[in-house]
């Protein structure tokens, strides 16, 4: 996985009169663009503060990121780079680092590997005297970049290069392709015997063999315009000997690359990057801590359990939190942990105003559950309302140090007001949307709530509203783009509007549940003013009615069954199913929809839809190999006679879409168990070579049996994850244990042993035994993880294609 976000500093000006630029930053996987930012206008100092969570699909040697500069009318400009090898991104992990920009020409996007078959070959000539000759076979390049955000047309020569010659020759260009299989052979003719004249240009001193090497350099052909450089690699001729020398190797960029002494002009860019690389063992090895994980529900106390002792040893919650709320959910334990932890909090809570409002364990489990659970009921919910809101923004500012000389503030009120009004209604509206997963949790707490503070009325809603409306619909409504129900970060004005209408629904929210709240929950005297609208009977009883309604455990519809469920959307490229006048197909950019009924692709957004495929009648959805059509990241949906073949904008995309749809069709009756991974194409399967189209597929379907999961999590990985973070933290439960013993000992925490303070330990035995159990389990699982790293360091031979030879080979 990767999270981060960004801003940057100190970017070159225009040189013109108006300074500013207007600049964005994307995320690449080498130089595949998976996300950009939004753009941030007339700065040199942009803060773009999105946060972009996501797994790799694939292998890459770089995480980069590019600064651009807007423009209208001809290509953006790239302004610098910041470019993070894989094997360094440790050191940056979890930490906010300044990098200065580096400059972006063809030397440094260098990219890729190639491999090679060396051979010196002696040779009796005519006369009887011995020659050598030197055998390059270039066989194939795996991962060059992508030029122009397109497939390259790349070509190698061969140079054979010495003190006094220089003998090159040259490939075929590949087309389209960033994995050209080339399989050409050259031959150079090294050492001539001496009966040669002193015109030949093959005179060489047989020691001048040390002063040869074979150079080859990959080329992108720019056809009409300059070809562009790939990267080289150079390997000497005296390390051949008399056996065929067969490596990958990975591109450089050249020795005399265009390297500025002013790269610090171009100005820094500012990242906090998460990178977490897990391997997962098979699932018999984590049997033991997974039951120990899903035990904690039932510990007394649940503070001696070995999920919360997760969180108390974890330096971020955060860390411990996402793979925890997963694994829980995944085998249905999550209402009575979360029930666990919130009566631990609620034990600590001295005032009714303050429930829920720290960050705790419970809070954060909580926020995690709801925005796995309830993605699909923000978009049921809120998506429409915010897409107008978005897309045709009314001016809403009210405070009066804000306003533009002409503006009307009772104009910009009543804007505010209807946006208010939209978006509370549609809340107060969902309770039949809400999961029954939600509902569930709401019910215990509001429970526990009431039993804490029996004296207080409105503590039942308050518990809940602190949830529902607090730490779900206004984060929603604030950042839609992190709940994916926009896009992009929103531009300036219209997150100013969404953050007015989100505080004034925070206060709607635990108005209601307050029942007669003081307006001092407004530090500013306009948002007061503004909230007097509000007072009125009808908004605290709608808040109450619809509290009731979503903490009660009645059975619900199924969420989103009588409207289908709005999932994902976007722009990609089709392949024409129908044949075009000619009789050759072509690809078409189409604008698609999926929802919990059918999958849609239309001209444009927003157009009618051109063709439908209903979920029911998928059949299995899976990868495309890029050597059916040279294109990358490209998908195939069964689901009849002909395939439908779509090609996403970047692996990740594409990856996205893939799961959404598997996802969504995995409980379909007539699933297929086998497919075909390439394409049908001039009367043959290119994978199988079957010449009926309609033969059986010929590779086993990633998806596996369909099976009715609410949510697709793989336990393993998340148990995987779980393992890695008490790994890491093995001195702190060290620490904890000893910590139980002096409390054992002591009877109580000495006041100079304070070690210990930061840890929950209420009971010392039962916590000091689980934190026995997970510290042997965690040795235990040591072995094999150690096992197998050993074994990759060791089969991955220096020159394979995992481990490919870096420079020159020596």
């Amino acid at each position: 996985y990767i999270s981060l976000n960004c801003e940057a500093k100190n970017l070159v000006p225009y040189s013109g009169p108006n300074k500013m630029r207007d600049c964005f930053c994307t995320i690449n996987l080498d130089q595949e663009e998976v996300f950009r930012t939004q753009v941030v206008e007339k700065s040199l100092s942009p803060f773009f503060g999105e946060e972009f969570y996501f797994e790799i699909p694939r292998t890459f040697q770089c995480l980069s990121f590019y600064i651009y500069d807007k423009s209208v009318l001809q290509r953006d400009l790239r302004i610098g780079k910041v470019a993070i090898k894989k094997e360094d991104l440790c050191k940056y992990t979890s930490k906010e680092t300044w990098f200065l920009l580096q400059p972006v020409d063809s030397n440094s996007e260098v990219q890729g590997k190639v491999h090679l078959e060396l051979k010196l070959n002696e040779l009796i000539t005519d006369n009887g005297s011995v020659c050598q000759q030197l055998v390059v076979h270039i066989k194939e390049c795996h991962g060059l970049p992508l030029v122009n955000g397109q497939n390259c047309d790349p070509y190698a020569t061969v140079s054979l290069m010495g003190p006094s010659r220089n003998d090159q020759k040259k490939t075929k260009v590949k087309k389209k392709t960033s994995n050209p299989q080339f399989n050409e052979t050259f031959y150079f003719e090294v050492t001539r015997s001496s009966s040669y004249t002193k015109k030949s240009q093959f005179q060489v001193e047989e020691e001048d063999i040390e002063k040869l090497e074979v150079r080859i350099d990959l080329w992108n052909n720019g056809n009409l315009v300059q070809d562009v450089f790939l990267g080289e690699i150079k390997v000497p001729v005296k390390v051949l000997g008399n056996d065929s020398f067969q490596a990958w190797y990975l591109l450089q960029p050249r020795e005399n690359g265009n390297k500025s002494s002013k790269t610090d002009d171009l100005g820094s860019l500012r990242l906090n990057v998460c990178y977490t690389e897990d391997y997962v063992l098979p699932s018999e090895y984590y049997a033991s801590l997974r039951n120990l994980l899903l035990k904690s529900p039932d510990v007394q106390p649940v503070s001696a359990s070995a999920a919360y002792i997760l969180g108390e040893v974890c330096r971020d919650k955060y860390d411990a939190v996402l793979p925890l709320v997963r694994l829980l959910l995944h085998h249905q334990k999550i209402v009575p942990f979360v029930t666990a932890v919130a009566e631990l909090d609620l034990k600590d809570t001295q005032e009714v105003n303050t429930i829920f409002r720290g960050n705790t364990l419970a809070t954060r489990c909580l926020d995690e559950m709801m925005k796995i659970v309830g993605k699909h009921y923000l978009k049921v919910t809120l998506k429409p309302v915010l897409d107008e809101i978005c897309e045709s923004p009314k001016p809403c500012e009210i405070d009066p140090i804000k306003l533009k000389e002409g503006d009307n503030v009772e104009v910009h009120k009543e804007n505010l007001r209807y946006y208010v009004d939209k978006v509370f209604n549609t809340i107060v509206q969902s309770s039949i949307s809400c999961p029954t997963l939600m509902c569930d949790v709401f019910y215990s707490l509001r429970h526990l709530a009431a039993k804490r503070f029996p004296n207080d009325p409105h503590v039942q809603y308050s518990a809940v509203s602190s949830f529902v409306f607090l730490r779900f619909f206004a984060v929603a409504v604030v950042s839609p783009h992190t709940f994916h129900l926009r896009p992009h970060h929103p531009d300036a004005q219209t997150s100013r509007t969404l953050t007015l209408i989100s505080k004034t629904i925070q206060t709607l929210g635990s108005w209601g549940s307050l029942s007669k709240s003081k307006l001092s929950s407004f530090k500013e005297t306009f948002m007061c003013e503004f909230f007097k609208m509000f007072q009125e009977e009808k908004f605290t009883e709608a808040v109450q009615k619809f509290l009731d309604e979503v903490s009660s455990t009645e059975s619900k519809e199924p969420s989103g069954m009588s409207e289908p469920v709005h999932l994902k959307e976007g722009e990609m490229y089709k392949r024409a199913q129908g044949r075009t006048r000619i009789g050759k197909k072509n690809f078409k950019k189409r604008w698609f929809c999926l929802t919990s009924r059918e999958l849609t692709y239309h001209k444009q957004r927003d157009k009618e839809p051109i063709y439908n495929i209903p979920i029911k009648n998928i059949l299995t959805v899976e990868k495309l190999e890029e050597s059916a059509f040279n294109r990358k990241n490209m998908f195939q949906v069964i689901y009849g006679e002909k395939p439908l073949y779509i090609q996403a904008n970047n692996c990740v995309e594409a990856s996205e879409w893939i799961e959404a749809l598997c996802r969504v069709s995995r409980c379909n009756q007539k699933r297929l168990s086998v497919y075909h991974p390439s394409a049908f194409l001039n009367g043959n399967w290119l994978c199988c070579k079957a010449t009926t189209e309609n033969t059986k597929g010929c590779t086993p379907c990633t998806a596996g049996v369909p099976a009715d999961i609410q949510i697709e999590i793989d336990g393993d990985r998340e148990t995987e994850r779980i393992y890695s973070l008490f790994a890491i933290n093995m001195p702190k439960l060290q620490k904890m244990e000893e910590a139980c013993g002096s409390i054992a000992v002591y009877q109580g925490p000495q006041k100079e042993l304070d070690d210990y303070s930061n840890f929950t330990i209420e009971d010392s035995v039962a916590t000091f035994q689980t934190l026995q159990q997970i510290i042997a389990i965690v040795e235990k699982l040591n072995e094999p993880h150690e096992k197998y790293r050993k074994k990759r360091s060791s089969s991955a031979k220096y020159g394979s294609e995992e481990n490919p030879i870096v420079g020159k080979v020596s």
